[in-house]
């Protein structure tokens, strides 16, 4: 039995395998529908905090391969405070094929795991989000046919994305640079696994304090949100450092003419990304979010296999 916990987990053959799995789900979606791979099957969704895409995005893949999925609130568990999360695990692994969290601490999804006899999926953590990441690869191996050789700049915050997102490029091969401001890079612990990633993969990691030359001749430039939830109380700082990392048409000229542009929404228009871009020719972000659910479905197929 396996987990989908973190990108880390998985060899470069084994996450080429889901995606192009996934690639193979849409298709047949498009063209009539999936196979019911997961009849009989029930997903459980616990969420300590709230997402449109998360929610809809697994519940939907459940339904289009056959299955069910049950949503559980916060209200309703209370994941380690009123209930200890090793009971909360091992009952639900009792009515359930396959459980999804979504929490505020990436101990709490590690703990879900360590006492659950069926797959957990990591839907986020405070640390890493691989599911976002596998969609974003999926769009990217879509515009480009490949992977390989491309360049990515994640510009703003080296949150939970950026982590997932430098996972998965230093396995599949694209060159990547977070630019951040000072005292917002990558945690010193994802840097370390990335960096050894690199190792085998070959790609580069970079990080920079210059937008600008950080987005020079890139494939992709992705951005995320300057205040995650949770980070409510540095709002305001935040949002007096961040504005020189905006990505807008002015950046995004510096790119390759073939560049786009990403977001795992929801988006602050105007902070972070101005509407001009969001819209613009360069966007695929609705692309992504779409391709939340065929990369799941992959995951799902996969770990149920």
């Amino acid at each position: 039995m396996r987990h989908f916990l973190s990108l880390a987990d998985y060899a470069p053959d084994e996450l080429t395998k889901i995606l192009n799995f996934a690639i193979r789900l849409k298709d047949e979606w498009r063209h009539g529908g999936n196979p019911p791979l997961l009849k009989d099957k029930v997903l459980a969704m616990v969420f300590q905090k709230p997402s449109l895409r998360t929610r809809v995005s697994f519940d939907m893949a459940m339904r289009h391969l056959g299955g069910d999925a049950l949503y559980l609130s916060p209200s309703e568990i209370g994941l380690g405070q009123r209930e200890a999360i090793a009971d909360v695990s091992r009952v639900l692994s009792g009515y359930v094929q396959v459980v999804m969290a979504r929490v505020f601490e990436h101990e709490h999804i590690l703990e879900l795991a360590r006492f659950s006899s069926v797959p957990v999926v990591n839907g986020l953590s405070d640390f890493n989000h691989p599911c976002q990441a596998m969609a974003d690869m999926l769009t990217i191996l879509e515009r480009f046919g490949q992977l390989k050789g491309l360049k990515m700049t994640f510009i703003g915050d080296g949150n939970n994305v950026a982590v997932s997102l430098a996972f998965a490029c230093m396995r599949l091969g694209i060159d990547f640079t977070v630019a951040a401001p000072e005292g917002y890079a990558l945690p010193s612990r994802a840097l370390a696994m990335a960096e050894e990633m690199a190792q085998e993969s070959g790609a580069s990691l970079h990080q920079s304090r210059d937008p600008q030359a950080a987005v020079e001749g890139v494939h992709v430039i992705y951005t995320d949100t300057w205040v995650s939830m949770g980070q409510e109380e540095e709002a305001k700082l935040r949002k007096e450092v961040f504005p020189p990392f905006q990505v807008n048409e002015a950046l995004v000229d510096l790119a390759d003419s073939s560049a786009i542009v990403m977001h795992c929404l929801p988006a602050h228009r105007g902070e972070e990304i101005t509407d001009q871009v969001a819209d613009g020719p360069h966007s695929v972000i609705f692309q992504q979010a779409e391709n939340r659910l065929h990369a799941q479905k992959a995951i799902l197929a996969t770990l149920l296999s």
